[in-house]
């Protein structure tokens, strides 16, 4: 609240700025709980920026912790006609294939016609499995037989080629059909009339009429594997693609081959040592968070006074309790067995978790399964950790936080309240010395006043 102008009025005091000073120790107990608040909003930062961090962990360890999160391979193939690629369950081999035979659907066209001979018209499709599917179309209109075709259950496709024009100078079109699916199942037979027509035999064949064709038969690709050898054999699939040719490998072909295509997969050393490092590197920025925010600084003021700051997370025993689980989640043994067995172990120089990428590629190549079962196990301890701290609905994280976001809000609501009472102290201040200068102006009104009388009297006397 401004001043009132009463300063040194009568009594020459500066009431500005006594006031003021009176009113900054008035405020002492909101400015504690000002820096409270600041303090608290301060560890709820942090603590949501570890939330975070862990939180990433935990989804990060869940991978790592799957079967088969280290059977990483590479993949190559003699020739671009085969593609290798490779899954969770892969394991090292290779293999020689020749390609047969790439997979295609059955693709045939109509004879040339203006408009369908029938009204409505009707066709009857039969599957390679015998399975029959009568269409019925709302005229014989070729768009509505387009139509029909491609919204039943047959299995074709059907589209409207142009196809010239008739004696009369009329457009005329094929109708182009083409079976869903690639491979000897999705072969086909098309008759023009009903399911019962073609029961009884009465119903043409249309890719038999004069002027239709069939383009592409149904085919199944084909490869032959040891070639030449008394253990030849042939392998085919309806598509292109022949998944877990060897235990998670899958093979894809594109064109027919004369010569043996050779395929290697062998382990992929650098991607997995890779799984295991960004694992325990996502362990040790979690660590180092918890770490950066508990070390307390130090200032020195020009008088050579120096002030230590504790960090934000100083002392808090819910962090401290997170480094602790962390560290024993990725230290404690399996199975009897310490993880430093397979490389991972506490950095001397640095203090940090650390794979010495040598020891752990060795023992990969040594024993593949018990490395996957270790790390495995110490992905599952981290996630887990990291789950009970970081869960949204009941994370101990979480909770901290909640608790800490109710004390500031308190805090800043008892800051707020004080407003309203250092608001109401400094008027009644401001009151009191308004009143103290007025009581004062009267004072020396009348001191003038009798001083006056007593001069007049002494006046008289003489």
């Amino acid at each position: 609240m401004a001043s009132l102008g009463i300063d040194g009025l009568v009594s020459g005091l500066d009431t500005t700025t006594l006031i003021n000073t009176l009113m900054k120790s008035e405020a002492v107990p909101q400015t504690i709980l000002k820096n409270k608040a600041t303090a608290g909003q301060a560890l709820i930062a942090a603590l949501q920026g570890l939330n975070s961090r862990i939180a990433d962990l935990a989804t990060q360890a869940a991978t790592v912790a799957k079967p088969g999160s280290l059977s990483l391979f590479t993949s190559t193939s003699s020739s671009a006609a085969v593609k290798v690629t490779t899954a969770s369950g892969a394991v090292a081999g290779s293999l020689d294939v020749v390609v047969g035979a790439t997979a295609s659907a059955k693709t045939a066209v109509t004879a040339a016609m203006t408009a369908w001979p029938d009204s409505p018209a009707t066709l009857t499709f039969v599957s390679a499995s015998g399975t029959t599917t009568e269409v019925t179309a709302a005229s014989s209109s070729l768009d509505d037989v387009v139509k029909a075709v491609n919204a039943s259950k047959s299995g074709v496709s059907a589209v409207k080629v142009a196809s010239g024009k008739d004696a009369s100078g009329v457009v005329q079109y094929r109708l182009q059909l083409t079976s869903a699916t690639t491979g000897a199942d999705g072969g086909f037979d098309v008759y023009r009339g009903s399911k019962a027509d073609v029961d009884a035999g009465t119903a043409p064949d249309l890719l038999t009429q004069p002027g239709a064709a069939v383009i592409s038969q149904a085919r199944d690709a084909s490869i032959t594997l040891w070639a030449g050898t008394s253990a030849e054999q042939v392998v085919t699939s309806g598509s292109n693609t022949f998944t877990d040719l060897l235990p998670g490998v899958s093979v894809t072909v594109s064109a027919v081959t004369t010569d043996p295509v050779h395929l290697a997969i062998t382990r992929d050393n650098t991607a997995t040592t890779k799984v295991a490092t960004d694992l325990i590197a996502g362990v040790n920025a979690a660590l180092g968070l918890i770490s950066s925010k508990s070390a307390s600084t130090s200032s020195t003021t020009s008088t050579g006074t120096t002030t230590v700051t504790a960090g934000v997370f100083g002392g808090n025993a819910t962090t401290r309790d997170l480094t602790q689980k962390l560290t024993d989640a990725v230290l404690s043994p399996i199975d009897g067995r310490s993880p430093s067995t397979i490389g991972i172990s506490i950095d001397a120089k640095t203090g940090q978790f650390a794979v010495d990428e040598s020891k752990f590629a060795a023992a990969l190549a040594a024993d593949p399964d018990r490395v996957q079962a270790t790390m495995s196990a110490i992905a599952e301890r981290v996630a887990a950790t990291s789950t009970t701290a970081s869960d949204k609905y009941d994370g101990s994280l979480t909770r901290v936080i909640t608790g800490q976001q109710s004390v500031v809000k308190d805090l800043n609501d008892q800051v707020s309240n004080w407003d309203d009472r250092l608001t109401a102290r400094r008027a009644s201040l401001q009151r009191t010395y308004s009143a103290l200068e007025t009581s004062l102006s009267a004072l020396t009104a009348q001191q003038k006043y009798i001083t006056s009388q007593l001069a007049s009297l002494s006046t008289s006397s003489s």
